[in-house]
């Protein structure tokens, strides 16, 4: 059997690296994707949401965990298909790439959105005006890495090597003996 092999760092830092980056552009198709929170102004710098508007909270969080899902998803089976990075070394930059880039996609997205979405200072009473969405819970940041961390754990379930196909393609066969029967005296 060949001796287990390290995840390098550097290969653990590009696997970062490459996922925090790819925040910018999931941040910037959920602000493009999330619709706008559309407020009736009462008084100055006061609104009241629409009542059916207060459902697109709800949409800006579904459509933000759907994006992170999928990224993770992706991500995970990216980082399986790196054969020689396989294993524990390979999950942990893969699982804090995914929440920093769950982070980035989260500022990056609200960041575009404000820049989308005005702020409604200075509108006269009694008009509607949209308000850029949000993110109503940090709890979404949760589920890129729980995503990407669930598929590699079924990846790593599903391999037939011992290795996780990491060695020289030679699968590892335990040779049982044979039973011996003790006849007694």
């Amino acid at each position: 059997m060949t001796p287990p092999r390290h995840l390098s760092l550097r290969a653990a830092a590009r696997i970062v690296a490459v996922l925090t980056i790819l925040g910018v552009p999931a941040g910037a198709v959920w602000a493009l994707l999330a619709p706008a929170v559309h407020v009736l102004v009462v008084a100055e710098s006061r609104g009241v949401v629409l009542t059916t508007e207060s459902l697109h909270r709800f949409d800006a969080v579904a459509i933000f965990s759907g994006i992170a899902i999928v990224l993770g998803v992706l991500s995970a089976v990216v980082v399986w298909g790196m054969r020689k990075s396989r294993g524990p070394g390979a999950v942990a930059a893969l699982i804090v790439g995914s929440a920093a880039g769950a982070g980035v996609a989260a500022l990056v997205g609200m960041g575009l959105a404000g820049l989308r979405y005005p702020k409604p200072e200075g509108s006269a009473v009694d008009t509607v005006v949209a308000v850029a969405p949000g993110l109503s819970t940090p709890l979404v940041l949760v589920a890129q890495p729980l995503a990407a961390a669930l598929i590699y754990l079924l990846l790593v379930s599903l391999s037939p090597d011992d290795d996780l196909g990491v060695g020289d393609g030679e699968r590892s066969v335990v040779a049982e003996e044979p039973a011996t029967v003790d006849e007694g005296p």
